[in-house]
């Protein structure tokens, strides 16, 4: 029996909804999963009509919701906008607080057992600190649904791989952020994803926080007092890690090769060489979590909103990816 797999919407004047009816469409997604569509019935309309897609003909509201049987991709209605308000691109509170919704109704679809897993459309954060919403992105919304202190951002993809220790911080608050406990359990679970994912033993590179891993103290004490610890911890673990390296060589293509997954102290550190190798491909997964959850790799793309441009790979590639892990 193929499983349902929870998507959520996304901002709903982002590329999400039609990132959704893409999936929907799509025959290798289709046989593998059942997709449910977490958002608004006449959202999609309005995109599907915008866009030439073709749109999902079955709504159920959230009330009935699960269905006693599924056979085809459903939209689970999360009466959570008013479609004639919106505006394609233009950032609004009601859009922040609809993409919140459905991601809230699809956690809560996923922890009952009622979907196999969560794939999640990008959001705009604006949009969300707009609405009140207190979270700066979708991991720490997920880590506080789910009651862990222990995940991470991983970033995944056939030519690179990256997990962060810290998420969306200012630089300025990083170091402040970061400790070896807290290191060695995103080295620890990037291993196990990276098992899971690949099908042997990972080898794991560490960067260090500062210019060339800190030239011994030169430049920051963080990669003596921190990083090593946790690297020299988790080795003792069994993990075949490698660490702290110079941030600026990490990414060499001979590392690269003989790399399965880079941690990385900071957003960007992993960010920036990660989308410029794998941005039309990558899949964002949340590790740590007592349920899998998946994501595109990229944000709302607001200038081509509702367009019918929106590049889908990342998106289809994340959906794949949920029903794999869920699968085992």
């Amino acid at each position: 029996m193929k499983p349902v797999v929870g998507i959520t919407m996304g901002d709903p004047v982002g590329v999400g909804p039609e990132l959704c009816l893409r999936a929907a469409a799509d025959p290798v997604v289709l046989d593998c999963c059942i997709p449910a569509l977490f958002g608004d019935p006449e959202v999609f309309r309005r995109v599907a009509e915008a866009t030439g897609l073709d749109t999902v003909s079955l709504s159920v509201p959230l009330s009935d919701w699960p269905l006693r049987s599924i056979s085809g991709p459903t939209i689970v209605d999360c009466g959570s906008v008013t479609p004639a308000n919106l505006t394609p691109g233009k950032l609004s509170a009601d859009c922040g607080r609809a993409s919140y919704v459905c991601i809230r109704e699809a956690i809560q679809s996923v922890q009952d057992g009622h979907t196999a897993a969560l794939v999640t459309a990008p959001i705009n954060k604006e949009s969300l600190n707009m609405a009140g919403i207190p979270y700066p992105g979708h991991t720490e919304m997920l880590a506080e649904s789910a009651g862990t202190d222990r995940y991470c951002m991983m970033l995944t993809s056939d030519t690179i791989t990256v997990s962060l220790a810290t998420t969306h911080l200012a630089l300025s608050d990083v170091p402040a952020a970061l400790s070896t406990e807290k290191i060695v359990d995103v080295i620890s679970l990037t291993a196990d994803a990276m098992r899971r994912v690949r099908g042997h033993e990972p080898r794991i590179v560490v960067c260090g926080l500062n210019p060339h891993a800190g030239e011994h103290g030169l430049f920051g004490a963080e990669e003596s007092e921190i990083i090593a610890p946790a690297v020299e911890k988790a080795k003792a673990d069994g993990v075949d890690v490698e660490g702290p390296v110079p941030p600026d060589t990490a990414f060499i293509p001979s590392r690269l090769r003989d790399t399965d997954a880079h941690v990385c102290m900071y957003h960007d550190q992993g960010l920036i060489p990660f989308k410029l190798l794998a941005f039309d491909a990558g899949v964002n997964v949340t590790l740590g979590l007592p349920f899998v959850r998946t994501s595109a790799d990229h944000g709302t793309a607001f200038d081509i909103a509702w367009k019918g441009e929106a590049e889908a790979t990342s998106m289809l590639n994340a959906i794949l990816l949920a029903v794999r892990l869920a699968r085992q």
